[in-house]
């Protein structure tokens, strides 16, 4: 599941870096397809353009970082936390 999810926001991330280098055009079509998969949240939409976005723009991938926690107590299930890499 944590492998799926970093796939995701890893996705998330191009499309908006690749909104914000482009016309307006670009802008908006990568701005509704992000909002699409992001449950039409405007507010996480706009974060995620204005916020994330630009802290990667020289960076060309691996954008997240998973770091394993070890069990879990309960069902002994592997505990992972994701993210994002600094500077």
């Amino acid at each position: 599941k944590a492998s799926a999810m970093r796939n995701d926001a890893e996705k998330l991330i191009t499309i908006a870096k690749k909104g914000n280098q482009g016309d307006k055009i670009q802008k908006m079509n990568a701005s509704r397809l992000a909002a699409s998969r992001l449950g039409n949240d405007r507010k996480l939409t706009q974060k995620l353009f204005d916020d994330i976005a630009p802290r990667f723009e020289k960076r060309n991938g691996g954008y997240t970082r998973m770091i394993k926690l070890g069990p879990r107590k309960g069902d002994a299930a592997e505990m992972v936390v994701i993210e994002l890499v600094g500077d």
